[in-house]
C-alpha cells in the first residue's frame, strides 16, 4: 500500500518524464543520475553534502530515490559517455558539476532535467539563455571562478611580497579553465608580473609540469577542474617540494597542503543543488529555476604549509580571513 506521501514523492519524480516513459516504469523509485566528474575519495566533502541535504528534505536513497553515481576520475571524455548511459536509464534528473561535464550532459539530452552545482559562466559557455529563466532543461549555481581570477592574484601576492613570476597552471583541454587563465594571466600582468600559463592535459603531465616550474617561478595559480580536481594531493605536494606557494579556489585544495583559497563555498552550492533536485522531483520545470549566484566567497590560509614554505602572513590579511587551517 502507497502512502499519500510516497504517492506524491513518485508522481513528483514521474511529473519530469513524458507519458510513454512513465508507462514504462510502474513502481519505479525516482531516479538521481550521479555524474561525477572526479572520483568518490575527492569529491567526498561535496558528494556528502549534497546526499545529507536530500536526506533531510525526504529523499532518502533506497527507500524514496535512487542515486546511480557515474566517477569520470577526471578524464573528460568519460563525461559523454556517462551522459549516454543516463539517458539509457531513463534518470529522471542528472545532477553534476564543472562546465564540461554539464555541456556534456545537455548535449545527451533537451528532455531530462539537469541541475548543475557548480559551473563557470553559465551564459557565456552557453549552459543556459538567462540566469532568471534558464529555459530548456538545464539550471544550477555558477561558481564565478573566472570572474575571481584578478582577486586571487592579488591576495597571492599580498602573501608572497617577493612575487615576480607567476606561473598559471590549467588543464587546456577545458575552455573554463582557459577562460580563467588568461584572466589571470591579464590580472598579473597589470600587476607587473612576469606570468607564465603552463598547460596540462592529462595527469601523466602534471610532475613534469611542476619540477620544470621550479627556481623559475615564485608561485602557483592553480586553476581548479576536474582533472586538477583528482589530483590536488599530487599538485600540493609537488609544489610544495618545488618550494611554490600555491593559490587555489576551494577550501578543499587548502585542507590538502595548498597554500590559500579564495572562493564560494562549494559543500554549501552542492547542499543548494539539492534543493533544486528536490523542486525538480516534485513536478518543478528547470527552465523555470533561476541560475543562482554566489553572495559570499571564503579566503581559507593553511598557516602549516605556510610555515613550510617560510611565509609570513600578513596580519591585515589574518584579520580578513574566514578559516585559518593549522
Amino acid at each position: 500500500m502507497i502512502g499519500r506521501r510516497e504517492l506524491i514523492t513518485l508522481l513528483g519524480g514521474a511529473a519530469a518524464w513524458p507519458l510513454p516513459a512513465r508507462a514504462q516504469q510502474p513502481g519505479k523509485l525516482p531516479t538521481i543520475g550521479f555524474l561525477g566528474a572526479t572520483t568518490p575519495t575527492a569529491l567526498l566533502q561535496w558528494s556528502t553534502a549534497f546526499v545529507q541535504r536530500l536526506r533531510e528534505l525526504g529523499w532518502i536513497e533506497g527507500r524514496t530515490v535512487a542515486i546511480e553515481y557515474r566517477w569520470a576520475e577526471g578524464r573528460a571524455e568519460r563525461f559523454t559517455d556517462i551522459a549516454a548511459e543516463f539517458v539509457r536509464l531513463k534518470v529522471d534528473v542528472i545532477f553534476t558539476y564543472s562546465t564540461p561535464a554539464v555541456l556534456a550532459a545537455k548535449q545527451a539530452t533537451s528532455v531530462i532535467p539537469i541541475v548543475f552545482a557548480t559551473a563557470s559562466d553559465p551564459i557565456g559557455t552557453g549552459l543556459v539563455a538567462n540566469l532568471a529563466r534558464p529555459g530548456g532543461n538545464v539550471t544550477g549555481l555558477s561558481n564565478q571562478t573566472g570572474e575571481l581570477a584578478a582577486k586571487r592574484v592579488g591576495l597571492l601576492r599580498e602573501v608572497v611580497p617577493r612575487l615576480r613570476r607567476l606561473a598559471i597552471l590549467a588543464n587546456t583541454a577545458n575552455p573554463a579553465a582557459v577562460d580563467e587563465m588568461d584572466r589571470a594571466r591579464v590580472a598579473g600582468q597589470a600587476l607587473g608580473l612576469d606570468v607564465e600559463a603552463v598547460e596540462i592535459r592529462r595527469a601523466e603531465d602534471i610532475a613534469p609540469a611542476i619540477e620544470a616550474m621550479r627556481a623559475r617561478f615564485d608561485a602557483l595559480y592553480v586553476v581548479t577542474e576536474p582533472l586538477v580536481n583528482t589530483n590536488r594531493v599530487r599538485i600540493n605536494t609537488l609544489a610544495l617540494g618545488a618550494r611554490l606557494p600555491t593559490m587555489h579556489a576551494f577550501r578543499d585544495y587548502v585542507e590538502s597542503a595548498g597554500l590559500m583559497s579564495y572562493g564560494p563555498n562549494i559543500p554549501g552550492a552542492f547542499r543548494r543543488a539539492a534543493e533544486l533536485v528536490d523542486k525538480i522531483l516534485r513536478g518543478a520545470k528547470p527552465g523555470d529555476i533561476p541560475v543562482e549566484q554566489p553572495t559570499k566567497f571564503d579566503l581559507v590560509i593553511n598557516l602549516t604549509t605556510a610555515k613550510v614554505l617560510g611565509l609570513e602572513i600578513p596580519p591585515t590579511l589574518l584579520a580578513r580571513t574566514d578559516e585559518v587551517i593549522e
